[in-house]
């Protein structure tokens, strides 16, 4: 190997050197403005809490108020068996 290789290989190395240091910095610039702006928000639990205050306290504009059942012959559809009448099956039903 000669003297002027070994110089063109030591410029490449310097050049990737700085060049890794230079993302490098950038990305501590990056993260310290990150912590900066987390540092000055509110705590995310008080802030969830407040959403969901809000949007418990506001009935759903996409489901009608109703008092009870606009046609009692869908309960039967929702309600358990009238008389109970012990599982055939294999399973340990409860």
């Amino acid at each position: 190997m000669s003297q002027g290789q070994v110089a063109v290989g030591d410029a490449r190395g310097k050049h990737r050197i700085a060049a890794e240091l230079k993302r490098m910095e950038q990305e501590a610039r990056f993260l310290e403005e990150e912590l900066a702006q987390v540092e000055k928000m509110d705590l995310a639990s008080a802030v969830c809490q407040e959403f969901v205050v809000s949007v418990e306290s506001r009935p759903d504009p996409l489901l009608p108020i109703t008092n009870g059942p606009l046609n009692p012959a869908w309960d039967r559809w929702f309600e358990g068996p009238k008389e109970r009448q012990p599982c055939r099956c294999h399973c340990f039903c409860l």
